[in-house]
């Protein structure tokens, strides 16, 4: 059972029925939700909508953008992390940006290919009790009242920021020291405006700013709301108009229409505990993350990402129970890694005063040598998972196993298209005639790195010789020799 059809519980089903397992979804809207709130993800999480078979359909309703820049009030670019449109070591490029409504309604085309996943919309879980065989749900249908109760395996709560399954496992959200009320305005316009095709963060100490091309004629700008303020004081062009005009310069307010304008309140927070024996907590039920690197909506689908082939492995029987241990462990820490980026970003755009502002002008230029930030914002690598019984870290020594192996071409195709959502053995060189009847034995899929290809710089780079990867992409353990990874 999924509870919740946002971006995260669709994915998190199609996984599954990837892998053949029954899902029911159970939402509460009957269609998909139309305010706007995600704009932008990165290559890894592209290559998730790509696993889900949805390579092209995104490549359509996206648009690549160049990276980030962090401005003043005169618009003068106090930093800039390049990102290039070209597709980066995953296949797709390192950042696009998107409209959210648009992207639900492809993935809920998508989920109809599967006949082992069944959406029922304007239904209300009211109730989620858990015994040792399983977990009952109590709902209610939203147009007619009537109650019904459902039994389910397990439970995936991706229920969002006001999650019932998150307090029906006991768990509290940690507050990580962010909270601001924001003005997120979409707008459309013919007008040219001439910008750079990234994404614009303003340092304002009277106001910071967001600004996004999302489309070929859709715009997005978010500010934060002062005291007194609401969306409401918003909603006409003649209002809005004097904040955005420092993009749209000298072109009319009678050449925009606002499509939505809507207030959310930016967290930082993670949940003490994501799971509770049968039920898990993903997407904003586990974690809120301030937008201002992007990485909200992304973290959701990292979630089911990560959580879905280690459950389709349990009730297949092919992997102990104890796998699912790991979601947590590995997730958590890589969540709270991003939410503190995003938390210097916005920091860095929001921080008030006179002091600050001077502080700032003089920081701004200099955040690419903050650990981590300059990687996520020119090329997207995120940080490697935390060591666990599924990612074999050594604790002194770099290694790949954490991270993500490439997308890289293997004889014309994908890594992942090859992989296929198997466990591969990724090698430099010719494994005996033993190790190759053991890895077919185990269901596993071996690809040579041949000299001189990506996956040969890769392995080199990471000063091995062959690669452990797991149905997800990311590498379990990595060494000279196949024996000692086995």
């Amino acid at each position: 059972m999924i509870v919740g059809a946002g971006p995260t519980g669709l994915t998190a089903a199609t996984l599954l029925a990837q892998y053949g397992v029954e899902c029911l979804i159970l939402e509460r809207w009957d269609s998909v939700y139309p305010l706007p709130r995600a704009v932008a993800l990165d290559d890894e999480v592209h290559r998730i909508l790509a696993r889900l078979g949805l390579r092209d359909e995104f490549a359509a309703i996206s648009r690549p953008h160049r990276g980030l820049r962090l401005v003043d009030r005169t618009m003068r670019v106090l930093a800039e992390f390049q990102r290039y449109p070209a597709k980066g070591r995953h296949g797709y490029p390192p950042g696009s940006l998107f409209d959210q409504p648009e992207l639900e309604a492809i993935l809920r085309r998508n989920l109809k290919k599967y006949g082992s996943v069944t959406l029922r919309g304007s239904t209300e879980v009211t109730t989620l009790i858990q015994d040792v065989d399983g977990v009952r749900l109590d709902v209610t249908d939203t147009v007619t009242g009537g109650h019904d109760v459902i039994r389910a395996g397990y439970v995936l709560g991706c229920d969002g920021a006001n999650s019932l399954t998150r307090a029906a496992i006991g768990s509290t959200m940690q507050d990580l020291g962010f909270t601001q009320r924001w003005l997120v305005v979409d707008v459309v316009t013919e007008a040219d405006l001439g910008q750079w095709e990234g994404v614009h963060q303003l340092c304002d100490p009277a106001r910071a700013g967001t600004y996004m091309r999302v489309g070929k004629t859709r715009y997005r700008w978010e500010f934060p709301l002062k005291s007194g303020e609401t969306a409401d004081d918003y909603r006409d062009m003649t209002r809005l108009h004097p904040l955005i005009s420092p993009w749209t310069g000298n072109i009319p307010a009678g050449e925009f229409t606002i499509v939505r304008a809507a207030e959310y309140t930016f967290r930082a927070q993670v949940a003490d505990r994501w799971r509770d024996r049968r039920m898990f907590l993903l997407g904003d039920a586990a974690h809120l993350t301030p937008p201002f690197i992007g990485q909200g909506m992304g973290a959701g689908l990292r979630d089911a990402m990560n959580l879905a082939w280690k459950l389709a492995g349990v009730l297949d029987e092919a992997l102990p129970e104890t796998v699912l241990d790991t979601y947590e462990i590995e997730r958590k820490q890589h969540t709270r890694a991003m939410i503190k980026l995003a938390k210097i970003i916005g920091t860095a755009m929001t921080a008030g005063g006179r002091v600050s502002h001077i502080i700032r002008r003089a920081v701004a230029p200099r955040l690419h040598l903050v650990p981590g930030l300059r990687e996520l914002a020119t090329d997207s690598q995120t940080p490697p998972l935390h060591r666990s019984d599924l990612v074999i870290r050594p604790r002194l020594r770099r290694t790949l196993a954490g991270r993500l192996c490439p997308n890289a071409t293997v004889d014309g195709d994908r890594f992942d298209d090859v992989a296929a959502g198997r466990f591969a053995i990724v090698t430099s060189y010719e494994p005996s005639a033993t190790q190759r009847a053991d890895i077919e034995r185990r269901g596993a899929v071996l690809i040579t790195a041949e000299p001189g290809s990506e996956l040969h710089q890769w392995l080199r780079t990471g000063g091995a010789r062959v690669a452990i990867v797991r149905p997800d992409g990311t590498v379990l353990n990595a060494g000279r020799q196949l024996p000692a990874c086995h």
